[in-house]
């Protein structure tokens, strides 16, 4: 289902996304959308210039910054709303961890070679059109070039997310999920901060925490939900694109359960995820109370 708000959307400050901040206000408008928050991975800058757009186009601007974080070794992600985005936390955290990814970069690139593909870093950076001390290379980055190639056309690790294949619904994301995501062929593990110190770090700065696609992080864990909303989270992405009805029934519940704001977000990127369209969050609560759930985020 689509709705007029939507909490989860990624500009060009996010490694994996394609539009400036105000590209997205832009297409908020055209969408319809009423209220909206750039969650940039590890990064805030994308804040202030859309903030600025929204309110030209009278949108509703909630701040925001999705940090990528750990809990038991696992890797979660972390949405920090209502965040005051010109935190010299923030500001470092995005430097650090540009720096680290840089180099998990380079180690991306040569366990895709160890599978078999031809693919340079002169490729990554001209499709991301980078100099190669600043770049960062996705697993989207990767499936973008590689689903390109002539000589890999009848590669069998790449069938899957050809036309008509099991995953060719978001072909460029379930590549980087099934190669490059935690415990795959080509993941390269990058230190994020730990749950407890993402958590404080948006508190500190006047945020509330709230816990995103759980369904998709944990994954055949589901309890280890009990205990992260014991860390301190205010909140869990019930509805996104990320989860299906199921799902979504399961942490409406336990959101009701805990007393934790409940939002909702299409985890929207753009080329990375063609099926993914603004508004596309699966929502199915009432007007009212989707309104209501904002007003939370911003108290």
């Amino acid at each position: 289902m689509i709705s007029n708000i939507d909490l989860h959307i990624h500009s060009r400050y996010s490694d994996d996304g394609d539009f400036t901040p105000e590209d997205l206000v832009h297409q908020c408008k055209e969408a319809g959308i009423k209220a909206m928050s750039i969650t940039d991975h590890n990064s805030a800058r994308a804040n202030a210039e859309a903030k600025k757009e929204a309110h030209k186009q009278n949108i509703d601007y909630i701040t925001g910054i999705e940090i990528d974080s750990t809990y038991q070794e696992l890797e979660l992600h972390l949405i920090g709303y209502d965040i005051d985005e010109n935190s010299p936390d923030f500001i470092k955290l995005d430097d650090d961890l540009h720096a680290k990814e840089r180099i998990a970069s380079r180690e991306r690139l040569t366990l895709t070679k160890q599978l078999g593909f031809n693919i340079t870093a002169e490729e990554l950076n001209a499709v991301k059109n980078i100099d190669d001390s600043t770049g960062v290379w996705t697993g989207e980055l990767f499936a973008t070039i590689l689903l390109a190639k002539k000589e890999h056309m009848d590669h069998p690790l790449l069938l899957p997310y050809r036309e008509n294949g099991e995953r060719s619904d978001n072909p460029y994301v379930n590549f980087y999920w099934d190669i490059y995501a935690q415990g795959k062929p080509c993941y390269v593990k990058v230190e994020f901060p730990k749950l407890e110190e993402a958590i404080a770090m948006i508190k500190n700065n006047g945020g509330k925490a709230v816990l995103a696609h759980p369904g998709n992080n944990l994954k055949g864990r589901f309890e280890l939900f009990e205990e992260i909303v014991k860390k301190g989270i205010d909140g869990v992405e019930v509805f996104c694109s990320y989860h299906n009805k199921k799902d979504a029934e399961y942490f409406y519940k336990k959101a009701q359960q805990h007393s934790l704001i409940i939002t909702f977000g299409s985890d929207y990127h753009g080329r990375s995820k063609p099926s993914v369209k603004l508004g596309n969050t699966g929502c199915w609560l009432d007007q009212k109370t989707m309104d209501h759930q904002l007003t939370l985020l911003q108290k």
